[in-house]
């Protein structure tokens, strides 16, 4: 790929990524009902976790199961923009597409569902 097509490089990339990674952020926040709630989920829950009376690592597994479940929630609202941008007509591997990014979610929420039980079931019977 040519350079020219790259665009700004060094600290102005970085800039602009920055840029790019915050409308990305207010984007979803605006327009991804899920997406709000899975941060106002975080709000909560990672405040709870840096309190909780467990070591550093559990600390830094609970918060990272949220932290996940947010970046699964930001590419599947991508996904289903694509999807979207593409074609509104229904199509089985559109359904398919977003059923996949859905699933994905379904599992990072198991996941803070197994980590936070297990973290806490062993934090207050030890």
């Amino acid at each position: 790929m040519s350079d020219s097509f790259k665009g700004a490089t060094g600290v102005r990339r970085i800039i602009n990524a920055a840029g790019y990674s915050l409308n990305g952020l207010k984007t979803a926040y605006r327009g991804e009902a899920a997406f709000r709630q899975l941060v106002w989920l975080a709000l909560v829950l990672i405040p709870v976790a840096i309190l909780l009376p467990v070591g550093y690592q559990a600390k830094a597994l609970l918060i990272g199961v949220v932290l996940l479940s947010l970046i699964i929630e930001l590419l599947n609202s991508a996904i289903e923009a694509a999807v979207d941008r593409i074609s509104m007509e229904r199509h089985p591997l559109s359904g398919a597409a977003k059923d996949m990014g859905s699933a994905a979610q379904m599992i990072g929420l198991l996941c803070i569902a197994v980590v936070w039980s297990l973290v806490l079931l062993g934090a207050f019977t030890t």
